[in-house]
């Protein structure tokens, strides 16, 4: 069977895929608004760990909705939430058996619920998997640690593919980098360079 990955070349996609593929054929998509070029930071993660790579180009009114609502809020989870549940819509939207994402039991964003998971399903004729929602950060971090090859560092430098860096420089455009700083708090990013 045939499963599109959500896919930001950091470590919970990464150790996601790693669970999947014994019963998947695992595709890693990585769903992006054209703003940057830094899909291109999963593509070579995906390479290195061995796995068919796409993109997919979400809704420029999405990154609009998200950014404005990150403005607002002061803070980055409703944005990201937003942009979340359309990239899981686009790829359900693709020609894959299933769709998953690297979420994790203890994430406070993005997160889906059963009913969001179940009506997926029921919409797009597909299975959604969530491989990570029964892991906590401990048992991840101990799982990518034995499996994977890891940079980790201050968000702003490391090399990821996640919503964040697009919604970033949407946010600087139109607000300064002041606003950034205001919406983002500082946090440490992941980004895979292989298997171990």
């Amino acid at each position: 069977m045939e499963l599109a990955l959500l896919y930001s070349g950091g470590k919970d996609s990464s150790l996601a895929a790693l669970l999947l593929d014994t019963f998947y054929d695992v595709t890693l998509v990585t769903a992006h608004f054209g703003v940057t070029e830094d899909w291109t930071h999963a593509r070579d993660a995906a390479a290195e760990l061995g796995y068919a790579f796409e993109t997919l180009e979400l809704d420029d009114e999405v990154a609009r909705e998200a950014t404005a609502r990150m403005v607002e809020d002061g803070y980055p989870r409703g944005g990201i939430q937003r942009v979340h549940e359309h990239a899981l819509e686009a790829v359900c939207g693709l020609d894959f058996d299933a769709v998953a994402d690297g979420t994790r039991r203890d994430d406070r964003v993005p997160s889906i619920s059963r009913a969001q998971a179940q009506s997926l399903e029921d919409r797009h004729g597909v299975d959604y998997l969530s491989p990570l929602s029964g892991f906590g950060r401990g048992a991840v971090d101990r799982l990518v640690e034995s499996h994977l090859d890891v940079e980790t560092g201050p968000s702003e430098e490391i090399p990821k593919a996640d919503y964040e860096g697009e919604l970033r420089r949407l946010i600087a455009a139109e607000h300064g980098q002041a606003a950034v700083d205001e919406v983002f708090p500082d946090h440490t990013q992941s980004y895979v360079h292989g298997r171990r």
